[in-house]
């Protein structure tokens, strides 16, 4: 199978890429030094004689956004919107990642895939505003949204938590905010499998199961470098005011995935006990 790959030099296509190659896959990588995929001239041909197109290009500079929408709109939105239209031209499956950020994070109870979507940041508009686009412009796609990303290329909180955490010998972090860490590894499973299954077109959560704070998942991560785990002390969102709101609950559910036979990913614990050697 013939993929294509945006935004392949971030830190999810950085794992994504030699996975596919590792499976057998046929695998082209670009990033945006070689496609701008808001130009509707570099993108028109881009998807053709490519099975799938899978993008992970993104603007993620969540605080940065509420300031420049227009930018992140362009990048979140408007770029897979063309990737979507070429790929249908093409008859190529369009993927692309999502996030948790299109819901408010006011629940109680894991995300449906088909809940209703509320953002409440220029992030999260920018994002919703992308799914939608991939499926007007796409009729075969794949959303697949997740969330609390971590691997080992570049920046992650796992990284830096590990290293305040050694240069201070104690740290705050909040403990009012709720979700499931994941490992870039496991998403990019995810996504092999669910077009190798040959998944119905639609929405799908690519997170880890089971749930914990940024506190608990700090403290696992100080465990994981060999320090105390007492030394991450809990406080709350209030004392972290950010120019983007944080989702308070970003747990989300994983109906669509078990409703086709591709299993989710495992309990965050046991997946970042798997990852830690290689993150930190």
């Amino acid at each position: 199978m013939r993929w294509l790959v945006t935004g392949a030099n971030g830190m999810l296509g950085r794992d994504l890429v030699p996975l596919l190659r590792d499976r057998g896959h046929d695998v082209d990588a670009v990033d945006r030094d070689q496609l701008d995929i808001t130009d509707p001239g570099a993108t028109r041909d881009v998807a053709a004689g490519y099975d799938v197109v899978v993008n992970v290009a993104a603007y993620t500079a969540v605080d940065a956004a509420e300031a420049d929408e227009a930018t992140a709109f362009a990048v979140n939105a408007v770029g897979p919107a063309l990737l979507a239209r070429a790929a249908h031209a093409a008859g190529s499956r369009m993927v692309q990642i999502s996030t948790d950020y299109v819901f408010a994070g006011q629940a109680e109870t894991p995300y449906a895939e088909g809940a209703p979507i509320a953002p409440r940041s220029a992030y999260g508009r920018t994002k919703a505003a992308g799914e939608w686009a991939v499926r007007a412009e796409a009729p075969d796609h794949l959303v697949v949204r997740t969330a609390w990303l971590y691997g080992r290329h570049g920046n992650c909180f796992p990284r830096t938590i590990a290293r305040v955490a050694a240069e201070r010998g104690e740290l705050e972090v909040v403990a009012d905010q709720v979700g499931q860490p994941t490992w870039t590894v496991d998403l990019a499973d995810l996504v092999e499998r669910l077009v190798a299954a040959g998944a119905p077109a639609g929405t799908y959560h690519g997170t880890s199961g089971g749930q914990t704070s940024w506190h608990g998942f700090a403290q696992a991560v100080v465990g994981a470098a060999g320090m105390d785990p007492a030394i991450v002390r809990p406080t709350t969102s209030e004392g972290y005011v950010r120019a983007a709101p944080r989702p308070a609950y970003s747990v989300l559910g994983h109906g669509a995935l078990e409703a086709v036979g591709v299993t989710p990913i495992g309990d965050w614990t046991g997946r970042w006990a798997a990852a830690a050697p290689g993150v930190l």
